[in-house]
C-alpha cells in the first residue's frame, strides 16, 4: 500500500489530514486496477482557444470581482469578527487546490467547524463539527465570498471548474485532469445531461467540466452566471452540504472509467465487487 501511505502524505494541510485510512486505501485500490485502463480508453480532450478565452474572459472577471471584493470587504470583515467568536483562531481555512493547468494555489474560505474530536484524538465528522453559524454561511455560500480576492489576483475565475485539492487532482484520469485547461471557477453549472441511473456524481460533474472546456464563450458564461445566481438562491438543495453531511472526495474509476466517491465505493464493496477496508487494511 505504498500508494496509500503517499497519498495520505500529500493529502495533508496543516495539521490535518484530510484523507482518511479507508479513502486512501480505497484510492489506492482504484488507482492500482483501473487508472491506466481508464487513461487508455477516455476520449481526448480539445480545450477551445479564442481571443475570448486567451485574454477577454479575465478581463471580465477582473471587471466583475473587483467592484464586487470591495463592496463585500465590510461584509468580510463582518463574517470575520463572527467567525472568531464562533470557532476562535484561525479565522480563515486555507487548502492548497490544482488551479489553471494543474499549477497549485492557496484557497481561503472562513472557517465554518470546530476541531471537536472523539475519545483516540481523531476529528470528529463534519456533520458533527459544522457550528450552527457555520451552517448558515455554508447554506448562503457567504464563506465562498472571499474567493472574489483568489478571482483578482488570477487564481480563479468567476466560471469555471471547481478547483479540487492537489491530492484529488493527482487521482484523476489525464482525461479529466484537463478541468484545468482553464482556471477553476466559484462554480461550473451542469449544462450536459448524462442519465443519473448510468453514472456517478462526481463523474457527471467531471464530464460537465470537460464540456465547458471545450465550448467556454461568453454567451455560455453568461448563461453560467445566471445558472449560478439560481443555484445560490435554492437554499433546500444545499442543506446537506451546509451541514456537512454526505460529504465524500473522488477516490478513483471503476472498470467502466467512471469518476467515483468513497460512498459509491462502499456500495460496491458491501455487494462483493471490491474490498472492503477498515482503517485502512482489507476486512
Amino acid at each position: 500500500m505504498e500508494t496509500a501511505v503517499l497519498e495520505k502524505k500529500n493529502s495533508t494541510v496543516g495539521n490535518v489530514n484530510l484523507a482518511s485510512n479507508e479513502e486512501s486505501a480505497a484510492a489506492a485500490y482504484l488507482r492500482e486496477h483501473f487508472l491506466d485502463e481508464t487513461n487508455r480508453n477516455a476520449a481526448p480532450v480539445h480545450p477551445k482557444d479564442t481571443v475570448y478565452t486567451r485574454s477577454v474572459k479575465r478581463a471580465l472577471d477582473v471587471l466583475i470581482s473587483l467592484p464586487a471584493f470591495i463592496v463585500l470587504l465590510p461584509f468580510n470583515a463582518l463574517f470575520g469578527i463572527c467567525t472568531f467568536f464562533d470557532v476562535g483562531r484561525p479565522v480563515f481555512y486555507k487548502q492548497t487546490r490544482a488551479g489553471l493547468n494543474g499549477k497549485p494555489f492557496t484557497m481561503v474560505k472562513f472557517r465554518n467547524m470546530n476541531e471537536k474530536k472523539d475519545r483516540d484524538g481523531k476529528l470528529l465528522p463534519p456533520s458533527q463539527r459544522v457550528t450552527k453559524f457555520g451552517k448558515f454561511m455554508r447554506k448562503l455560500s457567504l464563506d465562498e465570498l472571499l474567493n472574489f480576492w483568489s478571482v483578482l489576483k488570477g487564481d480563479m475565475s468567476i466560471i469555471g471548474p471547481r478547483p479540487q485539492p492537489v491530492f484529488i487532482h493527482e487521482r484523476m484520469s489525464e482525461r479529466h485532469k484537463m478541468r484545468t485547461a482553464v482556471r477553476p471557477g466559484l462554480e461550473c453549472p451542469r449544462m450536459i445531461h448524462v442519465p443519473e441511473e448510468e453514472t456517478f456524481k462526481y463523474h457527471r460533474t467531471f464530464e460537465n467540466d470537460i464540456w465547458y472546456v471545450e465550448n467556454v464563450s461568453f454567451l455560455l458564461d453568461v448563461k453560467m452566471i445566471l445558472a449560478l445566481v439560481k443555484m445560490v438562491f435554492s437554499f433546500g438543495k444545499r442543506g446537506n452540504q451546509a451541514q456537512g453531511k454526505g460529504i465524500t472526495y473522488f477516490i478513483g474509476y471503476n472498470e467502466k472509467g467512471q469518476a467515483m466517491s468513497l460512498i459509491n465505493y462502499r456500495d460496491l464493496a458491501a455487494e462483493g465487487r471490491y474490498p472492503a477496508y477498515e482503517g485502512g487494511k482489507r476486512s
